[in-house]
């Protein structure tokens, strides 16, 4: 602790914080910010429920922030306490949803080292994202430098060994100001952590989906297929809807035939007939998630064929199993599908189960990670 008080001196002193830690920072000042970063790395000064994590907004200590050059480059970052920002009424991502986000997760081994699941992945599809939105975006390094930060200044908030994990957002954002339609002339990147449980309120027991007809999520040529800020608040009608009626979430359907299922709202879905593995393929309009992924490679490793393709929602009807995957979710199984009134029960979770415990075996480092996926902090 002495030592990572000695270097945030150094930073202060030599006014690589922002102006509210450079010269104009009060000596007082500085100094109960140092207090802070030292208190982050005790962990137990810290009241927290670990036996009773949902996924509910908590706020940590340190978020980092940084904004683009006028040459669209993305100028060296730092790490501030948690709050709140500025922008201008008038800022790109207020007036035209010019906006990215990234999700992924720090966990805590039972030795207490820290890791990270396939962060380079979420650093790939910002970039892809970013210039879908006409952004500039962060390297590569940039971002993982970012997110390493993130983790290591929140420390205290990173859960026990297998009792949750530090959710860490990445944004990405137009912050500077504009009025008629066009890119912004400014962004700000800015990752934020939080300590979550299990995503969906039913824990580990099995969801039950609802097969939405009407609304839809995205169509073909739209932004479905990159993290983007707009996808989100589309779909918020029609989860309303569906727990409003007892359902965990809803399964969307494709916007021009209606017929072939596509993910539902948060995570990508998986079908398991025998001993093939489907998902639906993506075609712009599907999220490409880093858990799906991982998921392909893990059932191919065990010996599942595995599909990516077109799927119809009349297919629900002769499958043994389904699961969801995604970053927040995890592996989540799925107990029933709703559609058209009828309720399809799968009993099944062999497959979604065996899946998982390789997971967590990768990720725990009680197998090798021959993939490269874990990257310690």
């Amino acid at each position: 602790m002495i030592q990572r008080a000695a270097f945030f001196h150094k930073l202060i002193e030599s006014s690589s914080l922002p102006s509210k830690f450079g010269a104009r920072y009060s000596t007082a000042q500085a100094t109960t910010f140092i207090q802070t970063i030292v208190q982050s790395d005790d962990e137990s000064n810290i009241d927290i429920d670990w036996e009773n994590l949902g996924f509910n907004l908590m706020p940590t200590d340190f978020m980092y922030q940084t904004k683009s050059c006028e040459n669209g480059h993305f100028k060296q970052g730092q790490l501030n306490p948690y709050g709140n920002i500025q922008l201008s009424p008038s800022a790109g991502v207020l007036n035209y949803g010019q906006g990215i986000f990234e999700g992924t997760k720090a966990y805590r081994r039972d030795d207490g080292r820290l890791f990270l699941f396939r962060p380079n992945q979420n650093a790939i599809r910002m970039q892809i994202g970013a210039e879908r939105m006409c952004m500039p975006c962060p390297s590569i390094d940039q971002f993982l430098d970012a997110v390493k930060q993130t983790a290591l200044a929140n420390k205290r908030f990173i859960p026990p060994h297998g009792k949750g994990s530090l959710y860490i957002r990445p944004l990405l954002i137009g912050s500077g100001p504009i009025l008629g339609l066009a890119p912004a002339p400014e962004y700000t990147f800015l990752v934020y952590a939080c300590p979550v449980g299990n995503y969906f309120k039913e824990g580990t027991s099995s969801l039950n989906l609802y097969v939405e007809e009407d609304l839809h999520r995205a169509s073909r040529g739209g932004a479905g297929g990159v993290k983007s800020i707009t996808n989100y608040a589309p779909v918020l009608r029609a989860i309303k809807s569906a727990k409003d009626k007892g359902f965990s979430d809803v399964l969307y359907l494709d916007s021009i035939n209606k017929k072939y299922i596509e993910e539902v709202s948060s995570c990508n879905i998986f079908l398991v007939k025998g001993n093939i593995l489907s998902t639906p393929t993506t075609s712009g309009t599907i999220l490409e998630g880093v858990t799906r992924k991982s998921i392909m490679e893990i059932a191919h490793d065990l010996g599942y064929q595995v599909e990516e393709r077109l799927i119809e929602v009349e297919e629900l009807n002769n499958v043994d199993e389904v699961f969801c995957t995604g970053t927040a979710v995890g592996i989540a199984s799925v107990g029933s599908i709703t559609y058209k009134g009828k309720r399809i029960e799968y009993k099944e979770k062999l497959t979604s189960k065996k899946l998982c415990s390789r997971l967590i075996e990768i990720q725990r480092g009680i197998i090798e990670d021959k993939r490269d996926w874990i990257v310690e902090i």
